[in-house]
């Protein structure tokens, strides 16, 4: 199967997953395990879960179709067949993305030495050319497993994805404009770490801050780099809005949860209930005129969580549901959290959302990390995702005893 075909049951797929009767089917299946009532495949769906010989999931079945009409579950196993269809699809799309990537940067560094006008940089392009034909080697064998249909994840792939939350605390809008600044920091570091990133949901204020955005991180060394992150950031400067020239304090808290695997957390689909409504804030008309954010409520623990930076239901449910997921996990640590003893508790509370961790002072040019009490100049650096020299000592310093609950 080569990647224009790949492509091709791709964008089917969209167009299948962006049938609103799909999705409507989807939630009546989750909802009527408490009715006698069966509800019916939709037609369509059942005609296209018959892949074709060549796809990687040919042969796929969500259990016996004969009895699939009958199912009241039925709409909600063909949605979540089809959610694994695009996921492993995209790993092909992107990894093929990361090969073509490859190769030009190799047609490059060969420009390079063809040109022959700087001896040093012609070494250091042949050394490029090498390390670039190893990772496409690399690459290629890791698409030809994906196209064989492994959709396995590498076991370098644990704990390489987390979810990061930021909120603005005190301070009112300086305080969004921080959280703006914050998001911005650590969206810079993720890309000098070839991190991808894909934002879940947003609050934006009316300066252009945020009250709250929620992102992913993921494809690299990625929490053990981002897990001392967490906590409450304070920033001492003049702000935009500071006609005086006084100096302000302001806070913002950020939570970085490790993205559980789907064996981690087993949501009932019983257990949620699941609202659209229309986006709020920039956006546009478009945003506006569908109800296309969703809110999940978990109805056992109460944990409510939102989405609405897509413009269609099924992305905006996709990144709800891993927020919740996210949230879920952190709860059951925290849980498990209290039943250890009160030195342990004490050693670690500050790796939890409410203790304050960082100052970051700008008429000094100073970053200040309260627990390792070292300091970084260059705050314009640092805020422009300059943070490798600050993660590295909290790593070394493994940041005064930082939980080890996330890394079981």
């Amino acid at each position: 199967m080569d990647i224009d075909s790949v492509k091709k049951e791709y964008d089917e797929l969209l167009r299948q997953l962006s049938d609103p009767e799909l999705i409507s089917d989807s939630d009546k299946g989750d909802e009527s395990k408490d009715s006698s009532s069966p509800t019916e495949l939709p037609k369509e769906a059942k005609v296209k879960m018959r892949t074709k010989a060549s796809s990687p999931f040919a042969g796929a079945r969500v259990g016996d179709e004969s009895k699939d009409s009958s199912s009241p579950f039925a709409g909600a196993r063909v949605f979540e067949e089809l959610l694994k269809k695009k996921a492993h699809l995209e790993r092909i799309i992107e990894k093929a993305k990361e090969i073509e990537e490859t190769k030009n940067k190799i047609e490059e560094n060969k420009s390079i030495i063809t040109a022959k006008e700087d001896a040093e940089l012609s070494s250091m392009a042949e050394t490029e050319i090498n390390q670039l034909s190893e990772r496409q080697k690399k690459l290629e064998e890791e698409l030809d497993s994906l196209l064989r249909g492994d959709n396995s994840p590498a076991p370098s792939q644990k704990l390489n994805a987390v979810i990061v939350e930021i909120r603005a605390g005190a301070g009112g809008e300086e305080s969004a404009l921080f959280a703006a600044d914050l998001f911005r920091m650590y969206s810079r570091y993720g890309q000098s770490q070839d991190w991808k990133e894909r934002t879940l949901d947003s609050r934006p204020s009316e300066l252009g801050g945020f009250k709250e955005i929620i992102f992913e991180l993921k494809d690299g060394d990625v929490f053990s780099k981002m897990k001392y992150e967490g906590g409450v950031h304070r920033v001492q400067r003049i702000p935009e809005t500071e006609k005086q020239g006084r100096v302000h304090t302001s806070t913002a808290t950020v939570a970085v949860l490790p993205k559980p695997k789907k064996t981690e957390t087993k949501i009932n689909p019983r257990d949620l209930r699941i609202d659209f409504y229309r986006s709020s804030g920039p956006g546009g008309q478009y945003v506006n005129k569908r109800e296309t954010a969703v809110r999940l409520t978990h109805l056992p623990s109460g944990l409510v969580v939102t989405s609405q930076t897509e413009r269609n239901q099924l992305q905006n449910k996709e990144n709800a549901m891993a927020i919740l997921e996210a949230r879920l996990l952190e709860k059951k640590e925290m849980e498990a959290l209290e039943k250890m003893g009160e030195k342990r508790k004490a050693q670690i509370k500050w790796a939890k959302r409410a203790e304050k961790i960082r100052t970051y002072n700008f008429p000094q040019d100073r970053v200040t990390d309260h627990r390792v009490k070292k300091s970084w100049h260059n705050i314009e650096g640092i805020m422009n995702g300059k943070l490798e020299p600050i993660i590295e000592t909290l790593r070394k310093n493994k940041a005064i005893d930082y939980p080890s609950v996330s890394e079981g």
